[in-house]
């Protein structure tokens, strides 16, 4: 079901504890905690590893994620917007990723560009509830879809490399 590669960054993220939703005000407080220092610990660990591929930051309220997401095919880096609201009924539920200027390019994607989670993930944040947060969602979620869906995209032609300016 998941690979060593992903158990292994898996492995490297801390558990969280607090089970606390954007409602729950002081408590919500110390759950953004626990999300950043899992966050900083696994892009630590992906830098390490070689293997960076996100960065993330919220809003003031810690509702609102945003930031860029990439892919390196042939050695082409391909970078993506990535954005998703915690939901109220968060940790419960987990935050529906959405890469939005691929909305309607794959069939594994909702309207807006939210990425279709695979079945096995669903369960399995739901089994591990309050502990997973939006390190492990990024790690079980949207990195494995990238990895997936992205080549599958280039191949077909419908994302295509795009060179940056110097500026």
């Amino acid at each position: 079901m998941v690979d060593d590669s992903t158990k292994k960054s898996l492995s490297g993220i801390p558990l969280l504890k607090t089970k606390a939703g954007p409602r729950d005000k002081d408590l919500w407080v110390q759950r953004l905690k626990e999300e950043y220092q899992g966050l900083i610990q696994y892009v630590q660990n992906n830098k390490s590893a070689d293997n960076d591929w996100f960065r993330l930051e919220s809003n003031k309220e810690g509702t609102r994620w945003f930031g860029k997401c990439w892919y390196i095919h042939n050695l082409l880096k391909y970078e993506f917007d990535v954005e998703f609201d915690i939901p109220v009924t968060y940790p419960t539920t987990a935050p529906e990723i959405a890469l939005p200027e691929l909305d309607g390019k794959t069939a594994k994607m909702f309207r807006g560009g939210k990425i279709c989670l695979s079945d096995h993930f669903k369960p399995l944040w739901a089994r591990n509830v309050p502990r997973f947060g939006i390190a492990h969602a990024m790690a079980l979620g949207l990195g494995p879809w990238l990895a997936v869906e992205i080549p599958d995209l280039i191949e077909k032609g419908i994302v295509s490399y795009k060179e940056k300016s110097e500026g």
